[in-house]
């Protein structure tokens, strides 16, 4: 089996700190960096997910994802987020999605389109993928419409779901998945929970949860069970630091 991922990518980084006053000119805490770390995210998130569950995955992605960089400065003790800086994601060109590229989908099993909105992709060139291949898995940060109608699946959390709903209730209902937090996830009027555990940071849950589902989907068609492995590969990274895969 083989998956390939397409959309945005970038380098998550995270600065481990403490703080122990605030600065003289101004009443802001004074942040002083202690370590810090730097993985592959949003896109290229995904794709290690799927290769950890043990699938091979090729990616579709921008060029200059190394340089694209979301900075996350946290207190090293309580893991509270002072801020995020993000650089470079105005600079994400178009994929270029032609025909020729197109007609490569055929050589997967599944494809997950990991749209974060930042100009790789358009409305058009989701709506191309999703009619050119018959396994198509989206989480978008697009608010939702009529181009959705040949995906598969469409996984998106509660804020995007109320941003969208009057779309999603006339197109996309059958095929939504609505991520829920520590609540699980809502599919079909049924929500699938998850234990209770330390979160530890949210960030790339979102992405091991839909690389979950499409692995799932390849070895499993029942829905519900797939749902569950979601939660549960889900689950596992959020009680890591940083973002993380399964």
């Amino acid at each position: 089996m083989k998956i390939l991922v397409v959309g945005e990518s970038c380098q998550d980084k995270f600065v481990y700190g403490i703080v122990e006053r605030l600065a003289p000119e101004s009443p802001v805490p004074v942040f002083e960096a202690v370590r810090s770390t730097a993985t592959d995210g949003m896109a290229m998130n995904v794709k290690k997910n799927v290769e950890a569950l043990g699938v091979k995955c090729d990616i579709w992605t921008n060029s200059n994802w190394e340089n694209v960089v979301k900075a996350r400065y946290i207190d090293d003790r309580t893991n509270h987020m002072f801020i995020r800086v993000d650089e470079n994601d105005k600079t994400i060109s178009n994929i270029g999605l032609s025909e020729e590229k197109l007609g490569k989908l055929h050589s997967y099993n599944a494809i997950i389109i990991s749209d974060y909105n930042k100009g790789f992709l358009s409305i058009e060139d989701i709506e191309k993928i999703g009619s050119a291949h018959p396994l198509v898995l989206l989480d978008s940060k697009k608010p939702l419409g009529p181009w959705c109608k040949d995906i598969n699946y469409i996984k998106i959390n509660g804020f995007e779901y109320e941003r969208s709903k009057k779309a999603v209730e006339e197109n996309n209902k059958d095929k939504l998945v609505v991520t829920l937090g520590n609540r699980g996830c809502l599919y079909n009027g049924i929500t699938y929970p998850v234990k209770e555990v330390e979160v530890k940071d949210v960030a790339g849950a979102g992405d091991t949860f839909i690389s979950a589902m499409a692995v799932g989907l390849l070895q499993n068609q029942n829905i519900a069970e797939v749902l569950t492995f979601a939660n549960e590969c889900a689950t596992v990274v959020v009680q890591k630091r940083g973002t993380s895969t399964v």
